[in-house]
């Protein structure tokens, strides 16, 4: 069988079964994610073991150890997903809101309504809890899923898939709502992007170099998740006790995922006392640093280089960090608008006036002030698991949760009225 034929079957087959997902009620679909998550949990055990074996396959790949820290799922990690779909299942209901109603004075009445999407695909790499967390947004809001992992997590997606399609056995809703793409062919990709007609949207979340080839690639209409190249700026007004542990929490917590911090900037005013003091602190957690010139003469002892103009648009997704001193806020933003990627930008600051003008020249989905780029996460900002983090304007930007996987309908109500 052909990838585009295999494609456009799962997807009839998911938008069949979306229609227990549109005859659910609320309460209904919140039952279906419980089910889930118990079921996670109770198979905890197989989850580790089916992921054990990727995790073998990447080692002997020799993948770079930020994937494999992706990839990894432990026992807490699994209690994390399943209580990330409690979390989701917690939440307000995101279908049947009255977005807006008005009477016309022909007597019709207009309501606009909150509706889901219909059958959406995920393309995503290695992160098997985005199979999960996906899948829970998905179901959640309303609508059918096609989920394509990576290769290097297929034990690992088959065997959480195969979980949540068995407790959805259990509901009201049909297993068939969430279809496992096969990892085997990249075929598949091509022909879940081009499966225009057949699904409704595609979601890519992974490597800057993916989600690149989907928006180019793709003939279904897509949400750009994006790049993160996380900027933290130490202003000359800024708590100096509060900027340490902010810059090492966004840069060393979980230096994997997109929201870590890539580059540290620099008043100059304050450099010569706080930059060497931050750079041992970065040094002695085991970031290498990569240095402006002004800020590598600061290094004195500490081991770092002189960056090059490709690291500055570098997303490391590892301990790797650069320096730089700036004159001023205008300066920070300058820098950030050349190099970032519009995803999360911090500035450390007592300074109200300079974070309400930091805050004006970021053009990015989440400003931090005075706390750490890791909080741009939508479990972190209530939303439950996310289904990726937008750095695009139409639509949804920032954390995606819920609200974001909805669409509107017009109901137009009569009584007899026609158009003249």
């Amino acid at each position: 069988m052909s990838a585009q034929l295999l494609i456009e079957q799962l997807a009839d087959r998911a938008r069949l079964a979306s229609r227990t997902l549109s005859l659910a009620t609320g309460e209904e679909r919140k039952a279906a994610l419980i089910a889930i998550a118990d079921a996670v949990d109770a198979r905890s055990t197989e989850i580790i073991a089916a992921n054990e074996k990727d995790m073998a396959r990447g080692r002997a790949a020799e993948l770079n150890p930020s994937l494999l820290d992706r990839l990894l799922l432990t026992p807490e990690r699994v209690k994390g997903i399943a209580d990330g779909a409690r979390h989701v299942a917690a939440l307000e209901d995101p279908l049947g809101k009255t977005l807006r109603e008005s009477v016309l004075p022909n007597g019709i009445e207009l309501k606009q309504i909150s509706v889901p999407f219909g059958v959406i695909g995920m393309v995503y790499e290695a992160r098997p809890n985005v199979t999960v967390d996906a899948a829970v947004i998905l179901l959640m809001s309303g609508n059918a899923a096609l989920l394509r992992g990576s290769s290097s997590a297929a034990d690992s997606n088959q065997v959480l898939v195969s979980v949540m399609r068995d407790a959805l056995s259990t509901t009201a809703i049909s297993p068939d709502v969430i279809q496992l793409v096969p990892s085997n062919d990249r075929e598949t990709v091509k022909a879940l992007l081009h499966a225009r007609g057949k699904v409704d949207l595609v979601i890519p979340r992974g490597s800057a170099s993916l989600i690149r080839m989907v928006v180019d690639e793709s003939t279904v209409p897509t949400i750009e998740t994006g790049a993160g190249v996380c900027h933290v700026y130490i202003d000359e007004f800024a708590d100096l006790a509060k900027a340490i542990p902010i810059i090492i929490n966004s840069k060393v917590q979980r230096p994997s995922v997109c929201n870590a911090a890539e580059t540290l900037l620099v008043h100059k005013s304050i450099a010569d006392k706080f930059l060497p003091i931050a750079m041992k602190a970065l040094n002695e957690a085991g970031v290498i640093l990569h240095c402006d010139a002004a800020s590598l003469a600061l290094a004195s002892s500490i081991p770092a280089s002189l960056a090059l103009e490709e690291n500055w648009s570098t997303e490391y997704g590892d301990l790797e960090m650069n320096v730089a001193i700036v004159d001023s806020v205008d300066a920070a933003s300058d820098h950030i608008a050349t190099y970032g990627t519009k995803h999360t930008e911090a500035i450390v600051t007592e300074n109200k006036l300079n974070a309400a003008r930091f805050i004006a020249l970021s053009d990015c989905a989440a400003v931090m002030v005075n706390t750490s780029t890791r909080f741009t996460d939508g479990e972190q900002m209530g939303f439950g698991a996310e289904i990726g983090i937008s750095n695009q304007k139409l639509h949804a930007r920032g954390p995606m949760g819920l609200e974001a996987m909805t669409t509107t309908t017009w109901i137009v109500t009569g009584n007899g009225q026609i158009r003249s």
